[in-house]
């Protein structure tokens, strides 16, 4: 299979380069969509990403354009702070042997350890495995043909992967890794882990229940 890796990215000098790097063994391509950095970002990404875009800030609509230029048969969207696990295309290949399945999703690792980081991957991945409802951070690959069909990402400022996968369960089916990625644990270290959990939580419940996806973006800043 080929895959072509999205990543969406904004001021993250920090960490871009050791993803990509991460990535080059096994992408066809890497596609690198930059919201408007005002960092080094773009600079230390040239060089190791394939293709590299401008696109108004928004995770949703930057993997959007991303996938428009996507010439891989596989899709798979990586946040700029988030190293996928060793062989990941092997892996996917391996998840994607049946063509029932449209999507998947790795299970979630960070960079660090602890009982309260290690409490949130169990939840997330028991969620995960429970409701077939990863989040952006697992590393989300689907079939190019399935992302076009469900519709691809909308155009909403939050919530745009949750969106999505509700449109792919509709379409076909999930399959969740056992492979981990490791994603950057920086935003519960800011917040404290009780807050940021409780708050990804409560924007779930509420977009589940109804909310608007932009209401949730303007409480979202608001609160930060």
């Amino acid at each position: 299979m080929k895959i072509s890796v999205i990543i969406p990215c904004l001021n993250e000098e920090k960490n871009i380069r050791k993803v990509l790097q991460a990535c080059r063994p096994g992408a066809h391509e890497i596609i690198v969509v930059d919201g408007g950095s005002q960092d080094q970002t773009v600079a230390r990404a040239s060089g190791l990403a394939d293709l590299i875009l401008s696109s108004p800030p928004g995770r949703g609509r930057q993997q959007a354009l991303g996938a428009r230029h996507a010439t891989g048969d596989v899709l798979l969207f990586l946040h700029a702070d988030t190293l996928p696990p060793a062989g990941f295309d092997q892996e996917i290949s391996r998840m994607l042997q049946d063509p029932a399945v449209a999507f998947g999703a790795f299970s979630l690792g960070t960079d660090c350890s602890g009982p309260a980081m290690d409490l949130i991957c169990f939840g997330a991945n028991l969620r995960t495995r429970l409701f077939d409802m990863p989040y952006g951070d697992q590393a989300i690959f689907v079939r190019k043909e399935a992302y076009w069909r469900a519709g691809g990402f909308a155009d909403i400022p939050l919530m745009e992967e949750v969106d999505l996968v509700k449109k792919l369960l509709r379409i076909g089916g999930f399959k969740l890794s056992r492979a981990r990625v490791r994603s950057s644990a920086r935003r519960w270290r800011q917040d404290g882990h009780l807050r940021r959990t409780l708050g990804n939580y409560s924007l779930m419940l509420r977009y589940q229940f109804g909310a608007k996806p932009e209401d949730l973006h303007r409480h979202y800043k608001d609160n930060r």
